[in-house]
């Protein structure tokens, strides 16, 4: 269905309008920071160096901050639909490394030793997925690194009082059914009840693309 914004599906007028800009102040933090350190210094251990990331769905930055002083010397840049939050990237790793609009329109120009997506793909319209995906795949040089909620079927799951905003799925094994040549590196859960470095629940996949 689509948005007369101009979107292809309710789920991205929904996150680039009112509700998106809401969401910034809960994903900015001290406390959340920390988490993010702990949690990308994990996943990211059989990955080595990293010289360039590309984060789709980035907002305010908060992961590429975490990945800026897990690994200094990397290039960053970030994929961000929402208006406000993507000035508040800009503010943190540059305007001229930030795209203001949907993955679905992002259209990859080069390649990134990293391609992080985390808490996004769970938002995304499933009739887009396939499209999602191929962005991740063709964005990467070498390692993919999903964090979503997991479930072995597709369900949907209420999101703070709205329907069809939340969907949980197998997402890394459909990429990797996508994608044959992408491998499974790594993977691991973070828990919302870690008494230091909570997370929401989310589960990791680590993929390495051999081509």
């Amino acid at each position: 269905m689509s948005d007369p914004a101009g979107y292809r599906t309710e789920q991205e007028a929904f996150w680039a309008g009112d509700f998106g800009s809401a969401y910034i102040g809960r994903n900015a933090s001290p406390a959340l920071l920390a988490a993010n350190l702990h949690f990308f210094a994990v996943a990211l251990k059989a990955a080595g160096a990293i010289g360039s990331c590309l984060e789709l769905g980035a907002n305010v930055g908060m992961n590429l901050k975490a990945i800026r002083l897990l690994y200094p010397e990397v290039a960053v840049k970030g994929v961000e639909i929402n208006p406000d939050a993507a000035r508040l990237l800009a503010e943190t790793i540059g305007a001229e490394n930030v795209r203001n609009e949907s993955i679905f329109d992002y259209l990859p120009a080069e390649q990134f030793d990293l391609v992080l997506v985390k808490g996004v793909l769970i938002h995304i319209n499933p009739e887009m997925l396939a499209t999602a995906y191929d962005r991740i795949y063709q964005s990467a040089r070498r390692w993919i690194l999903i964090g979503e909620y997991y479930n072995p079927s597709p369900v949907v799951v209420p999101y703070r009082g709205h329907a069809d905003r939340l969907f949980k799925r197998d997402f890394a094994g459909d990429l990797l059914d996508r994608h044959p040549d992408l491998r499974l590196v790594d993977y691991g859960f973070a828990y919302r009840r870690d008494p230091a470095f909570a997370q929401d629940d989310l589960t990791w996949f680590l993929l390495e693309k051999r081509s």
